[in-house]
């Protein structure tokens, strides 16, 4: 069997749905159902409340002020629009499987966020004030930028899909560390919304048939570069506090761990087997970057057969 005959090795991605529910369920249990974790997170919240805050005034919790979407009461409304764009954008493109996935991924992250919020109690180990007693593991707010920024890649075009990739993770890295920085949530509950999503995200690309072909799409090279580097610096900006610095870079980093989550979710290509999807339905970012690079050993070989 010559070189260019011989069957390309796939690698098993390190990241996947059984990991991302293990890590889930292994957040849970260290920062919820363990003293250490409880008094580690409380003491997150010794500041004035929600006002010394950088993004006070778009959490919505501000007299008269608007919320950045989907903090607050604008969670569900932005729910709502999202999902309809991403069905709309599957209906344009005739990806019927793929829509169908995007929204399985939104079904299951949201319900799945409302079964675990019921059956995960948060029991007082440590003689907390009462205001630290209600369960908040997973986070309802976070859970809609992440399901449906996850759909959405799911749903894009291999042209643009790079860019709702970028796009997504600002918007996951702002919200979480706003609902840190502002006392709505724990640095638990951030991660383990962003888990699940991911876990759901992951098994909907594993059911899925992988794409016959690789669309040959060019992309900036600093693209990821950028990506990263705009979800810190909008983790830092949302989850900055006047009171604390600590806070603020716990916060930050909670806020571009869930962005850096998203992004080496969506950027793996997982190793699957099947029948092929038409051209374009389900090709991940490093597909895209795979598919323009040249194979030097077929290359060589055919020069040395000439």
């Amino acid at each position: 069997m010559t070189q260019q005959n011989a069957p390309a090795r796939t690698r098993r991605p390190w990241l996947s749905a059984p990991r991302c529910l293990l890590a889930f369920l292994a957040v849970h249990l260290l920062a919820v159902r363990t003293p250490f974790g409880q008094r580690a997170e409380n003491a997150l919240f010794g500041g004035e409340g929600a006002r010394p805050a950088w993004i006070y005034d778009w959490s919505g919790a501000a007299y008269g002020s608007s919320a950045l979407p989907p903090l607050e009461h604008t969670a569900v409304p932005t729910l709502v629009v999202g999902t309809a764009l991403v069905a709309a954008v599957a209906l344009v493109r005739r990806r019927w499987r793929l829509g169908c996935a995007a929204l399985g991924v939104i079904v299951a992250t949201i319900g799945g966020k409302e079964v675990a919020r019921a059956v995960l109690p948060r029991p007082d180990l440590v003689g907390a004030r009462a205001s630290l007693l209600e369960p908040s593991f997973p986070s309802g707010h976070v859970a809609v930028p992440a399901a449906l920024a996850l759909a959405a890649v799911l749903v894009a075009s291999p042209r643009v899909r790079p860019y709702v990739t970028a796009a997504g993770m600002l918007w996951l890295a702002v919200t979480a560390a706003a609902v840190l920085a502002t006392y709505h949530h724990r640095p638990s509950d951030v991660l383990g919304t962003t888990l699940l999503a991911c876990a759901c995200h992951l098994l909907a690309t594993r059911l899925l048939p992988p794409a016959d072909d690789r669309a040959d799409v060019r992309h900036p090279r600093t693209l990821p570069a950028v990506a990263l580097s705009l979800s810190a610096a909008g983790a830092l900006v949302a989850g900055a506090r006047a009171d604390s610095l600590t806070e603020s870079l716990v916060f930050a980093a909670a806020g571009f761990l869930c962005a850096a989550l998203f992004w080496f979710t969506t950027t793996q290509s997982p190793a699957r087997r099947g029948a092929g999807l038409r051209r374009g339905d389900e090709v991940p970012f490093a597909a895209c970057q795979d598919a323009r690079e040249p194979d030097v050993g077929a290359r060589n070989d055919a020069g040395r057969a000439a």
